[in-house]
């Protein structure tokens, strides 16, 4: 029966599995029906978060604490972390919940977002987090950016566009001597600013890169690939956008922006 039931409900069975996947359902339970767009503050395992949209929030509490894709090996006790495109600071938390000594570094373009970064780390004690409101980019002369007031921000959205400023990505790694865990999730900028990186990725240990395809843009998960193996990466690949049919369904779930969304982990061996 608990191969059964395993098999028939995997996700479930996880999520009961583990006492993080339990605290996860019980979340979903008391407070899934909350309203799309509309801001509400929310715990979770003892923290408290102030979110603008409460699903957004529900999937980063899945993805970062109970399947801790963001849990990286490192023999530092005082380890480097650069986290761009930090949102409303659930991925920053995390790693100073379990890297406490860490230098963390966090890049959010968006201002209101932000300002709730700010809010959450003030509220859950975080103080080793040094935030930085600038859009990562190839240079540091500022870039259009499109705010959409939730996880979907970017240079590559055309909603309340205005300027923001920017850093070169690149001269920040190269300020580092080690950097123990890289993360890049910035809406499509991905790729440009790793192509602006590519000389400066050798002592960068860990990396994670969500991997954005907008729908009549060219799909350049080639050329980010080429990158990650030329500095010396092995990855893997995964994605949420599982879909039936999809030479049929070419669009996950009606989604008119993006037509593919990918997570990658690249580490050194």
């Amino acid at each position: 029966m608990k191969t059964l039931f395993s098999f028939l409900f995997t996700d479930a069975y996880r999520l009961l599995s583990s006492a993080n996947g339990r605290k996860f359902l019980w979340l979903l339970l008391t407070a899934g029906g909350t309203r799309r767009n509309q801001a509400a503050t929310l715990t979770f395992n003892g923290l408290r978060f102030r979110t603008p949209d409460s699903l957004m929030f529900f999937w980063q509490v899945k993805e970062i604490f109970v399947d801790e894709s963001y849990a990286f090996p490192t023999s530092s006790s005082t380890p480097v972390i650069i986290d761009c495109g930090s949102n409303i600071g659930t991925s920053v938390i995390y790693f100073s919940r379990h890297y406490p000594k860490a230098k963390i570094v966090a890049y959010e373009a968006d201002a209101e977002t932000a300002k709730t970064l700010r809010s959450n780390l003030v509220t859950n004690g975080v103080t080793n987090v040094d935030v930085v409101e600038k859009a990562v980019w190839t240079d540091d002369s500022g870039v259009d950016f499109g705010s959409a007031g939730d996880d979907v921000s970017s240079v590559f959205v055309a909603t309340n566009v205005h300027r923001v400023p920017s850093v070169r990505l690149r001269d920040v790694l190269l300020q580092e001597l080690r950097i123990d865990m890289l993360k890049i999730d910035i809406e499509g900028a991905e790729v440009p600013v790793l192509k602006d990186c590519r000389d400066a990725l050798a002592h960068v240990q860990n990396l994670f890169v969500e991997y954005h395809a907008y729908i009549g843009q060219p799909q350049t998960l080639p050329e980010l690939l080429q990158i990650l193996t030329e500095s010396g990466f092995r990855y893997y690949v995964d994605t949420a956008q599982h879909r039936i049919k999809p030479l049929i369904n070419r669009q996950y779930r009606g989604n008119t922006v993006m037509d593919l969304q990918l997570t990658i982990f690249a580490y050194r061996t």
